[in-house]
């Protein structure tokens, strides 16, 4: 079962969905042929085509030292837990965090003297969870984000305008849904997975604030996720589509008028539709909201356990600091993504125009990334209730209250471990 950059994304267990499979923990694998010690890169195992290829291609240009690339299938995040913990784990891996236990529990290397001079040109949004206690421990490598699809021709055949707040979101959706198309597609199971936590970020709150407190516990939570569930309750939402919401299928298939997806879908997107689309955030909710949408970043980390934590550096400072021509390379040659160096996206001519241009500036300007405080037991809690909220009807009041515990008590047990 392949995975691509999607899945780092808002959805949480989405990689923990994946079956896990593949036995390969050793150093082992073809190297690069370079002078010097030998190295291991682990990636997990992209769905776009090329992509291990190129990242080979980058190890073989490497000189000082023989980096052996493995492409890992299968439950990526749970493989390199574990090999994290033995001496026959990779020296330099890619990862989807680091998390917050793996820094505590010095399993990964510091990384900050790497971006001296250049840390201002690296996406401030997808380097914030990277940072912790005032040090970096991942270079990131290329930054996805989620996006709000919506068909301009169906739109204005509804005498319907994109939507600027969730109000006018709901309205939109309902007006656009005939018998042949609903108005709008969040995902099979009506959004509780796609959206995640940024319906919170759209009202202007958040999960976990700086001072690590719990973001939501405000009445304007229970108000914005309760118009997910009007959404569910008009009939206005695509459910039990054939391929789910990561696939643009259902939108270019004229299923729905609009769909939340993300930046990789914008060329094949493009390709069924031409220029009859645009793209947004999600738009805000209330006097203090604002639009929103998730970005995040797959990082370079390096292991503690390596015997080469040095050389590990090197090569990612070579790789995903200094080498801005693979960083390009990675980013938008093998599928569809922004570099993480802002400067690398504003002078990429594919994102100079059009959607894509606008999506690069969302990124900035209203992306927001997974604190690290926001760990996976707050992240399931929060999204059992939406889910509910959502499907069933669940008070949004009660449903929230009850999670705002659950994560208080989360921020107070990692907070013990500082």
């Amino acid at each position: 079962m392949t995975i691509s950059r999607r899945t780092l994304l808002g959805t949480g267990a989405a990689l923990g969905l994946l079956t896990a499979c593949g036995s390969n923990t050793g150093r082992d694998g073809g190297g690069s042929g370079g002078s010097g010690p030998k190295l291991s890169q682990w990636y997990h195992q992209y769905g776009e085509p090329g992509a291990e290829q190129a990242v080979k291609r980058y190890a073989a240009a490497y000189k000082k030292a023989d980096v052996s690339v493995q492409w890992r299938p299968g439950n990526y995040d749970e493989q390199t837990a574990a090999a994290l913990l033995t001496d026959s784990g990779p020296d330099v891996f890619e990862v989807n965090g680091p998390t917050l236990d793996q820094i505590q529990r010095g399993q990964v290397v510091d990384l900050t003297d790497l971006f001296e001079g250049v840390k201002d040109d690296f996406n401030p949004v997808v380097l914030a969870p990277k940072t912790y206690d005032g040090k970096i421990w991942a270079v990131p490598q290329v930054v996805d984000m989620h996006l709000l699809y919506y068909r301009k021709s169906l739109l204005a055949d509804a005498g319907v305008e994109p939507p600027k707040s969730l109000d006018e979101l709901v309205d939109a959706a309902k007006a656009l849904t005939t018998k042949k198309v609903k108005g709008l597609f969040l995902g099979n199971d009506g959004g509780a997975g796609a959206l995640a936590i940024t319906p919170l970020y759209a009202a202007g709150l958040s999960s976990v604030t700086e001072d690590g407190k719990v973001g939501f516990d405000d009445p304007a939570a229970a108000r914005t996720l309760g118009k997910l569930r009007q959404l569910y309750a008009d009939k206005s939402l695509l459910l039990g589509a054939p391929s789910d919401w990561s696939d643009p299928s259902a939108f270019t298939q004229g299923l729905t008028a609009m769909q939340w997806c993300g930046l990789w879908a914008l060329p094949a997107v493009r390709k069924a539709l031409g220029d009859d689309f645009g793209v947004l955030a999600l738009p805000a909710d209330g006097a203090d909201g604002k639009p929103s949408l998730p970005v995040g970043a797959y990082g370079a980390a390096v292991s503690a356990r390596s015997d080469h934590r040095e050389e590990a550096k090197d090569f990612v400072k070579w790789l995903w600091v200094d080498g801005t021509e693979h960083q390009e390379d990675f980013a938008l040659s093998y599928g569809f993504h922004i570099p993480a160096r802002l400067s690398l996206a504003k002078k990429a001519d594919k994102l100079k125009e059009g959607p894509a241009a606008d999506a690069v500036r969302y990124s900035t300007e209203y992306g927001y990334a997974d604190p690290l405080l926001w760990t996976p037991a707050s992240r399931t809690a929060y999204q059992d209730a939406l889910s509910r909220i959502i499907k069933s009807g669940a008070n949004p009041e009660s449903e929230l209250k009850s999670v705002v515990r659950k994560v208080r008590a989360e921020l107070d047990r990692v907070k013990k471990k500082s």
